[in-house]
């Protein structure tokens, strides 16, 4: 491109002001980010005409000496339209010999909406849609919906994404804990059986202790047996749970028992 006059530059400078300040309803033009000279904008489809519900994408090239030569504007969305051909060159005379500096962007594109709505069959682009245009105006108007649905349609915003599920709770395993506990002496220990299991799904938890507790048991040596009532023959002493026999004097020997277990003792 050639070097840009100084008039160039201010007058580009002044069309973005303006554009800022004219209400375009739903159209958009405003300056590429890093080009001043390569303009963009997107004209939606005129209500009720068969453009209606599309939105046209538009570019727009100023030269080096705009605004004394006219910018080149093309569709770069589809259109089914005699006066704007399949590459996007458009046939309207303000883009032409009826060009004038005192135009701007902003009169441009609103050329380009009214000619949506009224387009030219006297100087079309495209003599074939000119002709259906004139003599069958029904199919004209029904293809030229079909294309705005097939090219100019936006389409719609993804759905947004599921919620995530919760993760789920981790599942304690229940069952029974079995803990054993020694008190201070050897002769003596309890056991512990805790069960945390549900009872019948009712969410209690049970918590049994078993304790069983080591008892010893004095055995008398052979002379105080003699002492006994009881005669010759075999003597039984059961102990009973968390019970032990009382040591007697003189006793020769002893050794601990469980609960509930039964000792023979035999007289000589």
């Amino acid at each position: 491109m050639a070097h840009p006059l100084p008039a160039t530059m201010k007058r580009i400078h002044k069309e973005i002001a303006d554009v800022k300040k004219e209400d375009l309803g739903n159209i958009t033009l405003l300056p590429s980010d890093n080009d001043l000279f390569v303009w963009v904008g997107a004209l939606p489809g005129p209500e009720g005409s068969v453009y209606e519900g599309g939105v046209f994408n538009i570019a727009v090239n100023l030269p080096p000496d705009y605004p004394f030569s006219a910018p080149k504007v093309t569709f770069k969305t589809r259109i089914y339209h005699m006066n704007i051909s399949d590459q996007g060159n458009i046939c309207i005379d303000i883009l032409k010999h009826n060009w004038s500096p005192a135009l701007s962007l902003f009169k441009v594109i609103l050329s380009l909406s009214s000619l949506l709505t009224d387009p030219n069959p006297k100087d079309p682009l495209v003599p074939s849609i000119a002709s259906q245009y004139t003599r069958n105006r029904k199919l004209h108007d029904s293809t030229a919906r079909q294309w705005t649905e097939l090219y100019a349609r936006p389409k719609p915003p993804p759905p947004p994404p599921p919620p995530r599920a919760a993760p789920p709770k981790p599942q304690v395993k229940q069952g029974k804990k079995t803990i054993r506990t020694s008190g201070g002496s050897s002769s003596r220990g309890d056991l512990i059986v805790i069960d945390d299991s549900d009872d019948e799904g009712r969410g209690r938890r049970s918590e049994k202790r078993k304790r069983e507790t080591l008892a010893e048991i004095d055995l008398v040596d052979d002379d105080d047996a003699a002492a006994s009532t009881v005669a010759s023959g075999s003597k039984r002493r059961a102990v009973g749970e968390n019970r032990a026999s009382r040591p007697t004097a003189g006793s020769s020997s002893r050794r601990p028992i469980i609960s509930g277990e039964v000792i023979d003792i035999e007289d000589d």
